[in-house]
């Protein structure tokens, strides 16, 4: 008995951690940290993009987040996949339009029904206005595309 408790705890323990290592590729990181450092609470407090401080640290299933206070550190505890942006943090336009992951620009976002989306903005192509043109679509098309890329081993 007690060797078929350790048998399945072994295996489960194997694919929750293949789980986060499959999801830690997906994201957008810089040395293993999301948003380019920016504080994921931070978008949705003060309707702002807002650097993180090293020193106020906190991870979720493989994906390291850094914070401007504390606070915001407590309200990502809390809830984490609520603050977390959508498509791994990859732009929300590319992904919707040609499903690549493309890089962002952290200060170029949106919150749309409580969720974060992120763009690219450089060189004189700011995504998110491509974006609003056709959200509905390109939101539904981003969906879909993420699934699929998530879903590849």
């Amino acid at each position: 008995m007690n060797k078929t408790i350790l048998i399945l705890l072994v295996a489960f323990t194997s694919v929750t951690g293949l789980a986060q290592n499959s999801r830690v590729t997906h994201f957008n990181l810089e040395k293993k940290v999301a948003i380019q450092g920016y504080d994921p609470v931070a978008y949705f407090t003060q309707k702002k993009a807002v650097k993180g401080k090293k020193e106020i640290i906190s991870t979720y299933e493989g994906v390291t987040y850094y914070f401007s206070t504390q606070a915001n550190k407590m309200a990502f505890a809390k809830n984490p996949s609520s603050y977390e942006p959508q498509y791994g943090g990859w732009c929300a336009f590319a992904m919707g339009d040609y499903g690549e992951k493309v890089e962002i620009n952290p200060e170029t976002f949106k919150i749309l029904d409580g969720k974060l989306y992120l763009f690219y903005n450089a060189y004189f192509n700011n995504t998110l206005k491509s974006w609003n043109k056709d959200e509905t679509n390109l939101k539904k098309k981003a969906d879909a595309n993420w699934k699929k890329l998530t879903s590849q081993k």
